[in-house]
């Protein structure tokens, strides 16, 4: 199994138990406090609709009335401001819900916004956060130059360093920058400036909303918008630089992969030719039998002579014998692929024993052995080096090679 795959059915463990685990500890910290919180709104609705004597239709239109006029409170929500912290919000993906388009038209619009806002904001804060880190390395390596450190290179753990410094920093400015402006407490100021800057937003917790804030108080508007986005730069940049680095081993693990593959490959080429060769060190002429299906050999490899049959004392030889076998062994290839009626060599005949083209089943041959005094022609295949005409005595010491 690939490493890339035993990784991704790891993580997909890992997300499922993380949300089983999540799920368990929310259900037993969040649980209880629901129930307490539904007995004290039901006892308390319990008390107004006494008190005020008014049916269960009108404690549910008191109600609708309320939960709509509650975006309200913070002013016109789509005046130019409004609209603009709504826009940072969709193209963020924070999606606080404090106000939604109302119209059919606005909603429309807002889907084609968000498709072709996001991606443009992901693009743009993952390039912010590059030249950021660029920035920071800079500083660190002139800072440790200036400081007189000897090894001056800034490492990863430098800069993941640097990077969580800057995000709890950010968190901190923010948490109580808004825990004043907005009355809270510093912890939910945190929290508030939290899950917007890891684009959450659950909603909650909403900036800007609420004594008119969007209208009468500027620069707090603008404070509250550049956060945001210099926020998301900085947390942008430290995802780039921690968690975008793991979300690329699979791709350099597949380009890995694929580079051992075409490796593994091209070894397995070169030991099939490696076989190839070594079958072609036996040297032997195969020529077809009557059907043509088969084949025999006639001129066994020195190596076959050797290892299929006893070593006969040699015989010396003249070149009157060397010349009279080789005629015979011509007579016989002719009288057995019908050329010749007749096995005997005739005397008239040339003693090369010329004969038609005959092509057979091997691909590419070599001639090595011992040349010939005699002008004896050699048979000839496709890609052979010795063709009709040619004798034995130009192509000295060859011996056919058949794959």
């Amino acid at each position: 199994m690939q490493k890339q795959t035993v990784r991704t059915l790891s993580l997909i463990l890992c997300m499922l138990s993380y949300l089983l685990v999540g799920a368990a500890v929310f259900d037993a910290l969040e649980s209880e406090t629901e129930s307490e919180r539904k007995r004290m709104l039901e006892q308390k609705r319990g008390e107004m609709k006494r008190q005020y004597r008014f049916s269960e239709e009108d404690y549910r239109e008191i109600e609708r009335v309320v939960l709509q006029a509650e975006p309200h409170r913070a002013g016109r929500q789509w005046k130019f401001a409004g609209s603009f912290y709504f826009a940072i919000t969709v193209i963020t993906t924070i999606g606080y819900g404090h106000a939604a388009p109302g119209t059919d038209a606005g909603k429309v619009f807002c889907m084609f916004y968000a498709v072709l806002g996001i991606p443009l904001t992901l693009v743009m804060f993952q390039s912010l956060g590059e030249r950021m880190n660029t920035f920071v390395r800079f500083l660190l390596h002139r800072a440790k130059q200036c400081l007189g450190f000897r090894h001056t290179e800034v490492s990863m753990e430098n800069m993941v360093l640097i990077g969580f410094l800057s995000c709890l920093g950010t968190l901190c400015v923010g948490a109580a920058a808004f825990s004043h402006f907005e009355g809270w407490t510093f912890f939910h100021a945190y929290y508030y400036c939290f899950i917007t800057l890891t684009t959450i937003g659950f909603g909650d917790f909403v900036a800007l909303q609420k004594n008119e804030d969007l209208q009468e108080k500027t620069p707090y508007v603008v404070f509250s918008f550049m956060y945001i986005l210099v926020g998301l730069t900085v947390i942008g940049a430290f995802l780039n630089l921690v968690v975008l680095r793991f979300l690329t081993m699979n791709s350099e693990d597949e380009r890995r992969d694929a580079q051992e593959r075409a490796s593994l490959k091209r070894r397995q080429n070169l030991g099939f030719l490696a076989d190839g060769r070594d079958r072609h060190s036996h040297s032997t002429l195969f020529l077809p039998m009557e059907e043509g299906t088969s084949c025999t050999n006639l001129i066994p490899s020195p190596a076959d002579e050797r290892y299929s049959r006893p070593t006969l004392p040699r015989l010396p030889s003249s070149p009157s014998h060397e010349q009279s076998c080789l005629s015979s062994f011509c007579s016989y290839i002719c009288y057995r692929l019908g050329l010749s009626n007749s096995i005997i060599p005739s005397q008239h005949e040339h003693p090369s024993c010329h004969i038609k083209s005959v092509y057979y089943n091997s691909i590419s041959y070599k001639i090595h052995g011992d040349s010939l005094t005699r002008d004896n022609t050699g048979l000839s295949s496709p890609g052979s080096n010795l063709s009709p005409g040619h004798s034995f005595r130009e192509f000295p010491r060859l011996r056919r090679k058949s794959v």
